[in-house]
């Protein structure tokens, strides 16, 4: 088509609309490989332009091009939606990356290794902690293994984009569920733990309170809502402070371990995380106030139903087996339990929707053998085997123990 549009002399100026208009369908033809019938209508053009045509067959012909190139602009329109960023453009309707997932054969899992209890690498250099076991769970239940995850590491500012992208299949990483990131970033799932962001300071600063923190020097990571939550906690209190941002959360402690700033600012957990780090722990005082909400919990890419009620039901059967008292060590033993609601987790009674998402009906058994269950996982990550987070009266106890860890009924 090109050679078509560059035999037309450009000598004579009558001709170069014609030009003008072969030249803006060959690029659309190149963009959108709609190329039969936009090459009717440039044959139409061409035709046209290169013989004696009369006035009215050259403008029944530019008609012709111009009919064409606006259908395909409709097109192209389309196609821009379906792919804009948090839609991956995929036909999900047949649950096509759970059928991706199988074949490639691992779960790709976006999280971290600089925070100790959800994120970081032991002393054998594996990555463990609260949201890694969250990804692990849903390998060994789409793919029977749980080590069948590749962890792509990212830092705050790229959580969003990269969910967006559809590049990554589940994101875990101390992310906070938010309005806003329900609407652009993907589905998130229930909440998997309860937290708040509250201000960590040396003991020598001799501060108790935040409200005692006006003119400080706060380190605070960026691009998140830890950021946003730090300026209207002071703007609310009409407090001023100097914020000192880092990307990196590990430049953000070292920053604060070095006397850059006076506080640090993260969710309690994080400040736990971060203390348990620092050469000298006790030196160090976490502030009793919480200034907000932060529900962590993962999420899935927007454009996918199936999987995300993947996602929901694997974390679901976390809690559950709990409540059941379900864990790693006697998964075996219960097979043979009377209990109805134990069957049925365990897959060897009933049905909670396996088949319909594409599940092995007993896949609940290889997640609490590979990983544990709820409680389990808390445990050695976040409690007294991990950095110490008292679970006892917190939200983060089941329902049935009074707390906020609940999950609908597997039926």
């Amino acid at each position: 088509m090109i050679q078509t549009i560059n035999s037309i002399q450009e000598s004579d100026n009558a001709i170069l609309p014609c030009k003008n208009v072969l030249k803006g369908i060959a690029v659309m033809s190149l963009k959108s490989l709609m190329l039969c019938g936009l090459m009717v209508a440039a044959l139409a053009v061409t035709s046209a332009c290169n013989s004696s045509a009369s006035q009215q067959e050259l403008t029944d012909a530019r008609a012709t091009a111009s009919a064409a190139m606006s259908a395909l602009e409709a097109a192209n329109m389309s196609s821009s939606s379906t792919n804009a960023p948090g839609n991956t453009g995929m036909d999900t309707t047949d649950g096509n990356r759970l059928t991706a997932i199988k074949e490639r054969g691992v779960v790709i899992c976006a999280s971290r290794n600089d925070v100790p209890g959800f994120g970081f690498l032991d002393a054998s250099g594996r990555n463990i902690g609260f949201d890694i076991d969250l990804c692990r769970a849903v390998a060994a239940a789409v793919l029977g293994d749980a080590e069948a995850i590749e962890v792509e590491y990212i830092n705050a500012a790229e959580m969003g984009p990269t969910l967006q992208s559809g590049q990554v299949d589940i994101l875990a990483r101390t992310v906070t569920r938010s309005t806003s990131r329900d609407a652009q970033w993907g589905n998130f799932g229930p909440t998997m733990f309860y937290d708040g962001q509250g201000f960590m300071v040396p003991r020598s600063l001799g501060v108790t309170s935040a409200f005692e923190l006006d003119g400080a020097a706060v380190c605070v990571t960026g691009g998140t809502t830890t950021e946003l939550n730090l300026a209207d906690f002071f703007r609310e209190n009409g407090m001023t402070y100097a914020p000192t941002v880092f990307e990196d959360q590990d430049v953000v402690l070292d920053s604060y371990d070095s006397g850059q700033c006076d506080a640090v600012t993260n969710d309690h957990s994080g400040l736990a995380a971060f203390r348990s780090g620092l050469a000298n722990s006790d030196d160090h005082v976490i502030l009793p106030e919480t200034i907000s909400e932060e529900p962590l919990t993962p999420a899935v890419p927007h454009g996918d139903e199936q999987w995300y009620d993947v996602m929901n039901v694997v974390m679901a059967g976390l809690i559950h087996a709990e409540a059941y008292g379900v864990n790693s060590k006697n998964v075996d033993e219960m097979l043979t339990t009377d209990n109805v609601k134990i069957k049925r987790l365990l897959g060897v009674e009933g049905s909670f929707g396996q088949e319909t998402l594409g599940l092995n009906k007993t896949f609940m058994q290889d997640v609490i053998k590979s990983v544990g269950n709820y409680g389990e996982i808390y445990e050695r990550s976040l409690g007294p085997n991990g950095i110490g987070l008292v679970r006892d009266d917190s939200r983060n106890e089941l329902w049935t123990n009074g707390g906020q860890i609940y999950s609908p009924p597997l039926r």
